[in-house]
């Protein structure tokens, strides 16, 4: 994905803000907006039509949030990889678009270079779940049932395997990975299915999630 366009849909109920961000992001060779909705609704029509690599999805807007649109596309099956961008700072509402299924989180006020990286790191199958917001949000979440789908006490990993869930705390992707240890991404891919079978849990955002719930990492 790194040498190809990343086809870009826009999820935003504020035009200006759809536009502004559009506008930045045309000035990336690598990046092309393909679509833009303007309410969850439009997006879970257009979506699975359009198959984008990455979506940029607000959580507060009319008709249908983007945190309702991100469940309604996790239980038809329909989900794309998806960054939460909002200008809200609101730790329950950015847990819960992760545990629906998006990829990372982005406050609106980033950079152009912080957005593109955001975009290439999802297309290219990493996420966005940084350590310092993580703790963040778990330590935000203290004493307060978070009704993640996992198992409370999973099995233990290998070396290697806490290895690669630390560098997948990083937002790294499998490719990333597998170059960083010298082997191969079919490797890295099956130490991560392993990862996620012995978590209990069914991608690898609730992965590090649910790793720095038990101190994994």
């Amino acid at each position: 994905m790194t040498d190809a366009t990343v086809r870009v849909v826009l999820v935003d109920d504020q035009t200006l803000v759809r536009q502004g961000i559009r506008s930045l992001l045309e000035l990336s060779d690598n990046i092309r907006v393909v679509a833009e909705a303007g309410d969850g609704r439009q997006a879970v029509e257009m979506i699975p039509q359009i198959k984008p690599d990455v979506v940029l999805m607000d959580m507060r807007m009319p008709v249908m949030s983007g945190l309702e649109a991100l469940q309604h596309m996790a239980a038809s099956g329909e989900m794309r990889p998806t960054i939460i961008l909002t200008t809200f700072d609101d730790d329950q509402l950015v847990l819960a678009g992760l545990k629906a299924g998006a990829r990372g989180y982005l406050l609106k006020d980033v950079s152009l270079d912080q957005l593109v990286d955001a975009i290439q790191t999802v297309a290219d199958g990493g996420s966005l779940v940084q350590p310092a917001v993580t703790q963040r949000l778990l330590s935000g979440l203290e004493g307060m049932h978070t009704d993640f789908t996992s198992l409370d006490r999973p099995d233990p990993l290998t070396e290697r395997e806490t290895e690669i869930l630390r560098l997948m705390a990083g937002g790294y992707s499998n490719k990333e990975i597998a170059n960083s240890l010298g082997v191969a991404e079919g490797t890295v891919k099956n130490h991560v299915s392993n990862i996620l079978s012995k978590l209990g849990v069914r991608d690898r955002t609730r992965a590090v999630l649910k790793a720095f719930e038990l101190k994994l990492v």
